[in-house]
């Protein structure tokens, strides 16, 4: 895995792929652009924390992956012939987030489903 295969990732989930709700996606597609996100998210909240005291920057940054996010963790579960709304789960204490993070783990379906084609990896 390279610095620039992460950016060029991120960069094509949030500018192509903004709000692409439809399709399927990869687990390195998900799982990059969420490093990217957490770091970046750290960062901002580094930078909040020591000139602002608030959270200023990092909720900005917040709002702006919200809509790419929603759309990417759809494609996901997607890939493992789940609707996109089955992300909700996670507004289940606890249990949810666990659920979904295993879905977002696991190995998508070979070949086509529901969704579409299988994505290339």
């Amino acid at each position: 895995m390279s610095t620039d295969e992460l950016i060029s990732n991120y960069k094509e989930v949030f500018t192509q792929k903004f709000a692409k709700f439809d399709g399927r996606a990869g687990r390195k597609e998900f799982w990059y652009f969420v490093l990217v996100n957490v770091v970046v998210s750290l960062v901002l909240n580094i930078i909040d924390g020591a000139i602002f005291s608030t959270t200023v920057l990092a909720g900005l940054y917040g709002l702006a992956v919200l809509i790419p996010s929603l759309a990417l963790t759809a494609r996901r579960l997607h890939d493992i012939n789940k609707s996109g709304w089955w992300q909700l789960i996670a507004l289940v204490p606890i249990v949810g987030w666990i659920i979904l993070i295993i879905w977002c783990a696991k190995e998508g379906d070979k070949g086509t489903n529901n969704f579409g084609e299988e994505p290339a990896e």
